[in-house]
């Protein structure tokens, strides 16, 4: 018997939550311990206005830096909301972060892509982008996790599995600290002002 095209979707549905579930709860295994001396970011990527960057052009300032992808259904835009809403939150003391979003989907995030992805967040989040080899060099520096995700029912055929923790870089792009996907707003601002 077929499935009918509703039960299809809610099939479709459950395995995209589970394929969700599975890259939060596996990405905590890359994750480095807090204030790990040994852990810095370091990047030299292309940002959503088509200008190259690295980690040096935000000396002096504290990154939050997040890796997700423009198609993401859940997962990225919620946590660039939360991020706007933690820039909201700090005021005047904004002006000492940089939010950062890094795409781990480089076939399909062009900077023109990311330019209009981050636009809505008002929060003057830049979008990274670069080659494969490039976002690969990413990865393994920070490090995190991510894998394409062949899915039928996604934009293009396929998603992406990827580290779901927001992080935390010192003005000296030393690592601080991490949060997992569902941290509120109001607690990273607490954890940020204790440190500022």
């Amino acid at each position: 018997m077929k499935l009918s095209a509703i039960n299809k979707g809610l099939w479709a549905a459950v395995a995209i939550a589970i394929l969700g579930f599975a890259s939060i709860q596996f990405s905590v295994r890359y994750l480095p311990r807090q204030d790990d001396p040994a852990f810095r970011a370091e990047f030299e990527l292309t940002n959503h206005h088509g200008k190259v960057q690295t980690e040096g052009d935000f000396a002096g300032r504290w990154m939050l830096v997040f890796f997700g992808f423009a198609n993401c259904p859940d997962v990225c835009p919620t946590t660039l909301a939360e991020v706007a809403a933690v820039m909201t939150g700090l005021g005047e003391e904004s002006a000492q972060f940089q939010p950062i979003f890094i795409s781990i989907d480089p076939e399909r995030d062009t900077p023109d892509v990311l330019a209009e992805f981050v636009r809505p967040f008002d929060a003057d989040i830049i979008g990274l982008t670069g080659s494969p080899d490039q976002i690969a060099q990413t990865a393994e520096t920070f490090p995190i996790y991510f894998e394409r995700i062949e899915e039928a029912t996604a934009p293009d055929g396929y998603t992406m599995g990827h580290t779901s923790h927001l992080f935390l870089f010192g003005p000296e792009a030393g690592f601080m600290q991490s949060w997992p996907y569902g941290t509120p707003a109001e607690e990273i601002l607490t954890d940020l002002r204790q440190r500022i």
